[in-house]
Protein backbone atom coordinates (compact mmCIF):
# COMPACT_ATOMS: atom_id res chain seq x y z
CA UNK A 1 0.00 0.00 0.00
CA UNK A 2 1.42 3.37 -0.98
CA UNK A 3 2.26 5.75 1.86
CA UNK A 4 -0.39 8.34 0.91
CA UNK A 5 -3.07 5.64 0.63
CA UNK A 6 -2.00 4.17 3.96
CA UNK A 7 -2.13 7.61 5.64
CA UNK A 8 -5.53 8.28 4.08
CA UNK A 9 -6.81 4.90 5.26
CA UNK A 10 -5.65 5.61 8.81
CA UNK A 11 -7.15 9.12 8.76
CA UNK A 12 -10.54 7.94 7.50
CA UNK A 13 -10.64 4.89 9.76
CA UNK A 14 -9.85 7.04 12.83
CA UNK A 15 -13.31 8.58 12.43
CA UNK A 16 -14.96 5.15 12.81
CA UNK A 17 -16.28 3.88 16.12
CA UNK A 18 -14.10 0.80 15.51
CA UNK A 19 -11.18 1.65 13.18
CA UNK A 20 -10.04 -1.99 12.83
CA UNK A 21 -13.52 -3.11 11.78
CA UNK A 22 -13.64 -0.21 9.33
CA UNK A 23 -10.41 -1.34 7.66
CA UNK A 24 -11.69 -4.94 7.53
CA UNK A 25 -14.83 -3.75 5.77
CA UNK A 26 -12.72 -1.96 3.16
CA UNK A 27 -10.95 -5.25 2.49
CA UNK A 28 -14.28 -7.09 2.11
CA UNK A 29 -16.45 -7.75 -0.92
CA UNK A 30 -18.22 -4.39 -1.05
CA UNK A 31 -15.22 -2.41 0.17
CA UNK A 32 -17.27 0.23 1.97
CA UNK A 33 -17.70 1.45 5.54
CA UNK A 34 -20.16 3.80 7.22
CA UNK A 35 -18.48 6.63 9.11
CA UNK A 36 -19.86 9.39 11.34
CA UNK A 37 -19.76 13.02 10.31
CA UNK A 38 -19.17 15.89 12.71
CA UNK A 39 -15.96 14.79 14.40
CA UNK A 40 -13.22 15.09 11.76
CA UNK A 41 -15.34 16.48 8.94
CA UNK A 42 -18.80 17.41 7.75
CA UNK A 43 -19.99 16.68 4.22
CA UNK A 44 -21.86 18.99 1.87
CA UNK A 45 -23.77 16.85 -0.62
CA UNK A 46 -25.04 18.42 -3.85
CA UNK A 47 -26.48 17.15 -7.14
CA UNK A 48 -23.85 15.68 -9.44
CA UNK A 49 -24.10 18.24 -12.25
CA UNK A 50 -23.59 21.09 -9.79
CA UNK A 51 -20.89 19.30 -7.79
CA UNK A 52 -18.73 18.35 -10.75
CA UNK A 53 -18.75 21.91 -12.09
CA UNK A 54 -17.94 23.30 -8.64
CA UNK A 55 -15.09 20.80 -8.27
CA UNK A 56 -13.64 21.91 -11.62
CA UNK A 57 -13.54 25.49 -10.28
CA UNK A 58 -12.05 24.41 -6.94
CA UNK A 59 -9.25 22.49 -8.63
CA UNK A 60 -8.17 25.71 -10.37
CA UNK A 61 -7.34 27.54 -7.14
CA UNK A 62 -3.84 27.24 -5.64
CA UNK A 63 -4.95 25.41 -2.52
CA UNK A 64 -4.81 21.70 -1.80
CA UNK A 65 -8.26 20.20 -2.29
CA UNK A 66 -10.15 18.30 0.35
CA UNK A 67 -11.74 14.92 -0.31
CA UNK A 68 -14.66 14.70 -2.72
CA UNK A 69 -16.86 11.61 -2.86
CA UNK A 70 -19.30 10.66 -5.62
CA UNK A 71 -22.36 8.46 -5.27
CA UNK A 72 -22.89 7.32 -8.86
CA UNK A 73 -26.33 5.83 -8.21
CA UNK A 74 -27.83 8.79 -6.32
CA UNK A 75 -25.89 11.13 -8.67
CA UNK A 76 -24.54 13.25 -5.83
CA UNK A 77 -21.15 14.73 -4.97
CA UNK A 78 -19.97 15.27 -1.39
CA UNK A 79 -17.38 17.87 -0.36
CA UNK A 80 -15.56 17.23 2.94
CA UNK A 81 -15.54 20.40 5.06
CA UNK A 82 -14.33 21.22 8.58
CA UNK A 83 -16.89 20.32 11.27
CA UNK A 84 -19.33 23.17 11.87
CA UNK A 85 -22.02 22.78 14.54
CA UNK A 86 -23.93 25.67 12.92
CA UNK A 87 -23.64 24.11 9.43
CA UNK A 88 -26.25 26.21 7.64
CA UNK A 89 -26.19 25.64 3.91
CA UNK A 90 -29.28 26.57 1.95
CA UNK A 91 -30.04 25.60 -1.60
CA UNK A 92 -32.19 23.43 -3.78
CA UNK A 93 -31.35 19.78 -3.10
CA UNK A 94 -28.38 20.69 -0.87
CA UNK A 95 -27.76 18.36 2.07
CA UNK A 96 -25.43 19.19 4.93
CA UNK A 97 -24.23 16.20 6.94
CA UNK A 98 -22.84 17.14 10.32
CA UNK A 99 -22.86 15.70 13.84
CA UNK A 100 -25.35 12.85 14.05
CA UNK A 101 -25.16 12.03 10.32
CA UNK A 102 -23.34 9.10 8.75
CA UNK A 103 -21.75 8.68 5.34
CA UNK A 104 -20.85 5.60 3.32
CA UNK A 105 -17.26 5.71 2.08
CA UNK A 106 -15.08 3.35 0.08
CA UNK A 107 -11.44 2.74 0.89
CA UNK A 108 -9.26 5.66 -0.26
CA UNK A 109 -8.03 3.96 -3.41
CA UNK A 110 -9.41 3.57 -6.93
CA UNK A 111 -12.11 0.91 -7.04
CA UNK A 112 -15.25 0.18 -9.03
CA UNK A 113 -18.62 0.54 -7.40
CA UNK A 114 -21.34 2.95 -6.45
CA UNK A 115 -19.09 5.13 -4.28
CA UNK A 116 -15.87 6.53 -5.66
CA UNK A 117 -13.43 9.24 -4.76
CA UNK A 118 -13.24 12.13 -7.22
CA UNK A 119 -10.51 13.51 -4.94
CA UNK A 120 -9.31 10.95 -2.39
CA UNK A 121 -8.24 12.08 1.07
CA UNK A 122 -4.53 12.81 1.30
CA UNK A 123 -4.15 11.48 4.85
CA UNK A 124 -3.14 14.83 6.35
CA UNK A 125 -6.67 15.97 7.14
CA UNK A 126 -6.86 18.55 4.36
CA UNK A 127 -10.45 19.76 3.96
CA UNK A 128 -12.12 22.33 1.72
CA UNK A 129 -12.52 25.90 2.94
CA UNK A 130 -16.32 26.43 3.13
CA UNK A 131 -16.15 29.92 1.57
CA UNK A 132 -14.28 28.53 -1.45
CA UNK A 133 -16.87 25.77 -1.89
CA UNK A 134 -19.70 28.30 -1.62
CA UNK A 135 -18.12 30.52 -4.28
CA UNK A 136 -17.50 27.54 -6.58
CA UNK A 137 -21.11 26.41 -6.16
CA UNK A 138 -22.37 29.90 -7.02
CA UNK A 139 -20.18 29.93 -10.11
CA UNK A 140 -21.44 26.46 -11.10
CA UNK A 141 -25.05 27.57 -10.61
CA UNK A 142 -24.41 30.51 -12.94
CA UNK A 143 -22.98 28.18 -15.57
CA UNK A 144 -25.94 25.81 -15.28
CA UNK A 145 -28.42 28.70 -15.47
CA UNK A 146 -26.73 30.03 -18.62
CA UNK A 147 -26.85 26.58 -20.21
CA UNK A 148 -30.53 26.20 -19.32
CA UNK A 149 -31.24 29.63 -20.76
CA UNK A 150 -29.39 28.75 -23.96
CA UNK A 151 -31.54 25.65 -24.35
CA UNK A 152 -34.67 27.80 -24.41
CA UNK A 153 -33.69 29.67 -27.56
CA UNK A 154 -34.78 29.11 -31.12
CA UNK A 155 -31.98 27.22 -32.89
CA UNK A 156 -32.60 29.19 -36.09
CA UNK A 157 -32.79 32.79 -34.92
CA UNK A 158 -31.64 32.58 -31.28
CA UNK A 159 -34.83 34.18 -29.98
CA UNK A 160 -36.06 33.04 -26.57
CA UNK A 161 -38.75 30.39 -26.78
CA UNK A 162 -41.60 29.70 -24.38
CA UNK A 163 -40.90 27.19 -21.66
CA UNK A 164 -42.69 23.90 -22.34
CA UNK A 165 -45.22 22.91 -19.71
Amino acid sequence: MRTVTKQATEWLAAAATDPRDCKRRWQGYQGIAVLPCGRFWDVLSVPEDLGVRALDALLCIPQAPGPVLADTVARRVGFFLPPDPEGRWVGSDVRYLGRGAWITVPAPRPAPGRFRWLVPPDGTGTLFVPAAVELALQQALGTLAAQTSAHRRCPTCGAATAKAS
